[in-house]
């Protein structure tokens, strides 16, 4: 796949809240226009109530789950092979085999694999010793024989199988070779006619004359009669019995049971470890109804392509997409405080102080010389009023204002009417578990070696409020203790009042939440007068409390 047909995956936050999907969605189309490559918007995990209800009223496709960013073995080329009906012998196999340069190959039926054939089981063909039943017993067909020892079929069903009856070299006097040809046989014999009538009075199942010796027009008749397959070849009776096994049918010998594939979304460092278990050099690919789909060799896997990547919404790298270290990162653009993601290569890097990211990328259409179409302009419009509460969050800056304001007009949006259906649909978590509301819209931070979660739900209503925190309040500690994490706060803001009341759990959490806002010790409800915003308001305070 060349670097200008891969897809690049734009993606926001884990718990994404609506200005990461609405940006992502906005942005990748944004991209997919000035670039004319396919850009592709993803969310890192389950999207809340409120991000759902803007979607569905927009009409919107939900973007589909980016849960791993490390490579797959859809990011790597497939070595694309014909497989082997399972009817073919050994030395069509060995011959596609040196044909394509390759040490395995699928055995197919219908399309889906049935086996795999090596090299390795070819080579050990030759060296096993085998009794004289082995092609019966492998129902080889008469057109393999012939093929095998480079003969013609003179008379005879070529596509009919021996199915009974043991290979006899006719070597010796009649009286001798009566006793040992039975019915069924296949004899190999040069030119004696004696030999040749005897195969025929014996009722063998088919006759292989070396030499290019002649066979009379009575053999053949009588050939016909009793319906034995006469096969003539070059080849001397040494050399036509030395390849006769050549003939046996792939099935016979291909390994059937346990066999190793793999499937396209599998990852590449999980097939590496297989692989490094196993004998074989390359391995089957398959989907998930078992069709073959390609062969994967060790060496293709050191040149798989890793996924590209812009992330929006975030910079941290406890909330990207899992594997995001070894994902190429082409760009970033955020509103939050700088963290820790490391790229490998130089990035575009885009940060400005303002409450939405939806603002810069409404920016970044203007910048681009791309009018926003409505939807796409409903998305980012949404993004801001979730993001800036309305315009009441402290983040929210004039420029996110103005947007907002500018973006209602073109998607024709009545900005209060709107918001308040929008903050509805958001705290209606009728339905949801403890752990579901817990989250729904969280992010995880780390300072010096604490690792730490803030959880938010916003409502018009303090009766909600209150059932919330009845529900989610005796379920934190569990949630801290599942999740790995030092301390949980969880922000209930009430929109209305702007103002949230805090819930923490975790050692020390209580205390530096008290010293950080100058609490009194015995203060029951940790009520926070004005303090809206997680990015702006509470983790910075939060972050210089733990620092000192």
């Amino acid at each position: 796949m060349s670097k200008e047909k891969r897809k690049v995956y734009v993606v926001g936050h884990k718990n994404p809240d609506t200005d990461s999907i609405c940006s992502a969605i906005a942005y990748a189309s944004l991209k997919t226009k000035v670039t004319g490559r396919i850009h592709e918007p993803r969310r890192a995990g389950q999207l809340n109530e409120e991000t759902q209800y803007v979607l569905e009223h927009f009409h919107v496709k939900v973007p589909s789950l980016l849960s791993d960013l490390r490579e797959q073995i859809k990011d790597v080329e497939l070595k694309e092979v014909e497989g082997l009906k399972g009817s073919v012998s050994i030395r069509t196999a060995w011959e596609k085999m040196k044909e394509s340069n390759i040490h395995t190959m699928p055995v197919i039926r219908d399309g889906k694999l049935e086996g795999v054939i090596t090299i390795g089981d070819i080579a050990k063909t030759y060296m096993d010793v085998y009794d004289s039943m082995i092609l019966s017993k492998a129902r080889t067909q008469y057109r393999n024989i012939a093929r095998a020892v480079e003969g013609e079929v003179l008379t005879g069903n070529e596509h009919s199988y021996l199915l009974d009856g043991k290979v006899v070299i006719a070597a010796s006097s009649r009286i001798l070779m009566s006793d040992s040809i039975s019915r069924n046989d296949l004899v190999i014999m040069g030119d004696r006619k004696d030999a040749q009538q005897c195969a025929v009075d014996m009722n063998a199942s088919c006759m292989v004359v070396c030499q290019n010796a002649p066979v009379s027009e009575e053999i053949i008749r009588q050939a016909e009669e009793k319906q034995i397959v006469v096969i003539r070849t070059h080849h001397d009776t040494f050399t036509a019995a030395q390849h006769i096994n050549q003939s046996i049918p792939v099935r016979y010998f291909m390994t059937r049971e346990n066999l190793v594939t793999f499937k396209m979304r599998d990852y590449v460092d999980d097939v590496k470890e297989v692989m490094a278990r196993k004998r074989f050099r390359d391995f089957p690919i398959v989907d998930g109804k078992g069709k073959f789909l390609g062969l994967i060799s060790r060496r293709r896997l050191l040149n798989v392509k890793k996924k590209q990547v812009i992330l929006v919404d975030h910079n941290e790298k406890n909330q990207a997409v899992d594997g995001v270290e070894e994902a190429d990162v082409l760009e970033i653009i955020d509103h939050h405080r700088l963290s820790s993601i490391e790229t490998m290569g130089p990035v575009f890097f885009r940060n400005q102080p303002v409450g939405c990211t939806a603002t810069i990328v409404y920016q970044m259409y203007q910048e681009a010389g791309v009018e926003v179409d409505s939807t796409n302009a409903a998305l980012l419009c949404s993004a801001i009023i979730s993001d800036t509460l309305m315009f009441r969050s402290p983040t929210c800056t004039p420029l996110d204002e103005r947007t907002a304001r500018t973006l209602a007009e073109i998607a024709g949006i009545d900005i209060e009417s709107f918001a308040q259906e929008m903050f509805n649909a958001g705290s209606n978590l009728r339905g949801k578990s403890a752990e579901e509301i817990c989250f729904l819209d969280f992010k995880q931070f780390t300072v010096n070696d604490t690792v730490f979660g803030v959880g938010q739900v916003n409502s018009m209503s303090a009766e909600e409020l209150k059932e919330i925190k009845n529900i989610v309040l005796p379920h934190l500690e569990k949630a801290r203790q599942n999740h790995g994490l030092n301390m949980i706060f969880f922000m209930l803001t009430n929109i209305i009042t702007e103002s949230s009341e805090l819930l923490c759990c975790g050692p020390e959490a209580r205390e530096k939440i008290l010293s950080a806002y100058d609490l009194a010790d015995d203060t029951e409800e940790l009520m926070l007068k004005g303090v809206v915003s997680r990015k702006k308001q509470l983790v910075p305070t939060l972050v210089g409390a733990l620092q000192q």
